[in-house]
This record gives C-alpha cells, structure tokens and sequence, in this order.
C-alpha cells in the first residue's frame, strides 16, 4: 500500500506504517479491510493536515478532539462521492484501530475521539443465490475459454458453495492441499481453526484444475494461479462471477460470497442444525448464522414444530 499522502512527521509516517505492519501479520486481517482501514486513516490524516493548516505530528493526535473527528466524517458525508452509514462505521473502526495501536504502542492516550458514535447499523439479511443458479453458476465457468482457466474457476466456486469456504479461505490453499482430503483443516477469520467436510465434486474439481494448470504446483506455493503465474487475486474471482451472472441474467447480488450464503441456507432448508452450520462456517456467534433463519421463517417453523416436546 502507498504510504500517505499527507505531510507528517517521521514520527507519525513511521507510527502509522508500523500500525498497518501489525494489523497485517499480527492480526491477519483480510486484505481488503488492511486496504480500507489504511485508506481512511490517510485520508483522516490528511485532513487535519488541511483542517489545522499545518504539518502534523505524532504528538498533535493527543490533542485532538472529538469536533475534529466529527468534521472529518461530515465533510465525508458531503463529498463527490459521499460517505454511507456502512462507510461511517468502517472509517471509524480504522481510526479507534488506529489510535488503539497508538495507546497501547506510544503511549499516547486520546480518550476525546472515543466520544464519537458511529450510526447504528441494521444487519443486512445474506443473500445467497438459488440452488439451480448455484448449479448453472458453476458449469458456465467452465466454459472459459482456456480449459485450465476453467477448470480454476469451477473449482473455486465450488469450494464456495460445496464447502462454504470464504473466497480468502479458498485461495490461501497450497499445494499441501492437493490431493484435497475428505476433511479440510481451515484458518478463518480471528485465526480460528476449523474443519470442513469436502464434497467428491469439490475434490474432483481440484484435481482436474491440477492437472491442466500450466504452472507447477509446489507444497507451499499458492494452489489457485492467475493467468501470468501469481497468487489468484480475489478481484479476479470476482470479475470473473460479474461476468457469469452476466450471462445468466443473476442480480448483482449474485457474487462469490453469496455461493457460501447459498451454502447455508440451502443446508438449513434441509434440515441442517444450526449449531453445526455454525462450525462449518467458522462463525464465532450462533446470532450471525441465525440470520439465515430469517431468509426462510417457514423453516423456523419446521425446526420449532420438530424439536419442541409440545410441538
């Protein structure tokens, strides 16, 4: 990532790079939000640096206040292109994640901007795509035009939707991976660890992916290679889902990571307990994977009818 664009102090330049270092290799967090964190904190740097008309040390953040955070987040919300409720709270989680770091690495305490609220967020229901457009999904990607390109895009997306992987979790497998065995050992969000059954179809599509790859797979180099030989970018799985619902005519709501909502839903719909699709999913709260009941309340119903005793 660029450093920022902003006219600080080494101090302050260092802090903040040491800050991102961390969040990166201590915390694993996803690429895009280490993208999106460092994005708004530079540009809530940055704008101080316009908003007090001077440079900016490590030493001024102690002093600002919580007017200076709110101004910042105004003047986002009227920007060209302007700032969500969802953006709102990003940005302020980047910037307590930030000031955190600074606390507890620095010494340096700025309990002002804790007085900032973010908006109150109303969780989005998943979306997950249907069970036949799961299917048309998957045999359309392996229409690409390169055989072994195809072959790559079914076997991602079938990872997705056979086994409710993450597209992060899916492209951080290594060539340890393959042949993929009947249970697959996972590193999710927050480090947690868990296993995941592996459908047959999963495990054939891997292989022939494998076997026409035209770039070696080595025991710990990336299992999923883009065109040119690198790691598989999520952008690229992405651009690749746009273009095939596309051609099916699927909303836009139809992306990679609405395979692994089908995952859920469709395991729920079956008679799946929630408890279980909770581990397979590597949720770390049961609420988060009760928001598929609200997809199907019939099936709320179904579970009440069979499990309680006066049912």
């Amino acid at each position: 990532m660029a450093e920022p664009s902003t006219e600080c102090a080494d101090g302050l330049t260092q802090a903040r790079c040491a800050w991102h270092a961390w969040l990166a290799h201590e915390r694993r967090l996803a690429d895009h939000t280490l993208e999106a964190y460092g994005r708004d904190v530079d540009a809530f740097l940055g704008f101080l640096v316009q908003h007090r008309g001077e440079d900016l040390t490590l030493a001024d953040l102690a002093d600002l206040s919580a007017s200076d955070l709110r101004a910042y987040l105004a003047r986002r919300r009227q920007a060209n292109t302007p700032f969500g409720d969802r953006s709102v709270a990003r940005a302020l989680a980047g910037i307590r994640s930030f000031f955190s770091y600074l606390e507890r690495r620095r010494g340096l305490n700025n309990s002002g901007l804790s007085m900032v609220r973010g908006p109150r967020l109303k969780p989005t229901p998943p979306r997950p795509v249907s069970a036949a457009a799961a299917f048309d999904l998957i045999d359309l990607a392996e229409t690409a035009s390169q055989a072994w390109i195809g072959a790559r895009d079914t076997a991602v997306l079938t990872l997705l939707y056979g086994c409710g992987l993450r597209i992060s979790e899916a492209l951080s497998l290594t060539g340890k991976d393959h042949p993929l065995p009947r249970t697959l050992r996972i590193t999710g969000k927050g480090q947690k660890t868990r296993l995941v059954p592996t459908l047959p179809a999963a495990r054939d599509a891997i292989a022939d992916y494998v076997r026409l790859c035209p770039y070696p797979i080595t025991h710990d180099g990336p299992l999923f290679r883009g065109a040119r030989g690198g790691p598989l970018k999520a952008r690229l799985v992405q651009a690749a889902m746009a273009n095939l619902r596309g051609q099916l005519g699927l909303p836009e709501t139809a992306t990679p990571h609405a395979l692994r909502h089908a995952f859920a839903t469709h395991l729920l719909q079956a008679g799946g307990d929630l408890r279980a699709i909770q581990e397979l999913l590597g949720h770390a709260s049961l609420s988060t994977t009760q928001r598929y009941m609200e997809i199907d309340p019939a099936q709320m119903m179904a579970v009440f009818s069979r499990a309680h005793p006066r049912a």
